[in-house]
């Protein structure tokens, strides 16, 4: 069962629930992610069992190892996700003008996303960019590394209905069926996007 699409959240995709949440810009987001997760599992903030594997991805640890979280925060939003039985990755991108956009795209993105991206007009661009990017980051902080794990390893593509797809992958991230990608508008000037596997 879904959630209402509306953007105050919070949302459900498959087994994996996002929440949003006001936060204080240039603060860290797990202490305040410490107590919505607390919140819904029941006990104090302090005692989660809530980890750090050795490249500082968030996981849940003893009792609660079988769910997965992470978290994202940009510009006074912050956004939690927790699944069970999953392992994810959530990012958040303010919708605000970046010059170099094509510079970007063409510098660090997979040859087949240089070619699309770049073959479209500016305001083309400019609203698959974002997404683009919000997705590809979901997806490698769901991997663990995050983004220096390398942009152009992955490949996204847009569907016939509009929607994107990892359409291939390096080998480190599995097969690419395996990922599931949602993406919504969180606020009005704010993408989001949420990559997740069965483990």
């Amino acid at each position: 069962m879904s959630l209402p699409a509306t953007l105050e959240g919070p949302w459900r995709f498959g087994p994996v629930t996002v929440w949003k949440l006001p936060h204080v810009h240039g603060t860290r987001g797990e202490p305040q992610a410490r107590v919505l997760l607390a919140e819904q599992l029941g006990g104090q903030p302090e005692d989660l069992p809530l980890l750090r594997d050795e490249r500082g991805r968030p996981e849940l640890d003893g009792r609660l190892a079988h769910l997965g979280t992470g978290w994202s925060h940009s510009h006074g939003l912050l956004l939690v996700a927790l699944g069970e039985g999953v392992r994810l990755g959530v990012d958040l991108e303010p919708l605000r003008p970046r010059p170099r956009m094509r510079e970007i795209t063409e510098r660090f993105f997979h040859p087949a996303e240089v070619e699309w991206l770049l073959g479209l007009d500016d305001a083309g661009l400019n609203h698959w960019f974002f997404r683009v990017w919000c997705a590809k980051e979901a997806l490698l902080k769901a991997q663990g590394q995050g983004i220096s794990f390398g942009l152009h390893r992955l490949q996204l593509a847009a569907a016939a209905d509009g929607t994107l797809h990892l359409a291939w992958c390096d080998p480190e991230l599995g097969p690419a069926s395996r990922w599931h990608l949602h993406e919504w508008q969180a606020a009005p000037d704010f993408r989001a996007a949420l990559a997740w596997y069965v483990r």
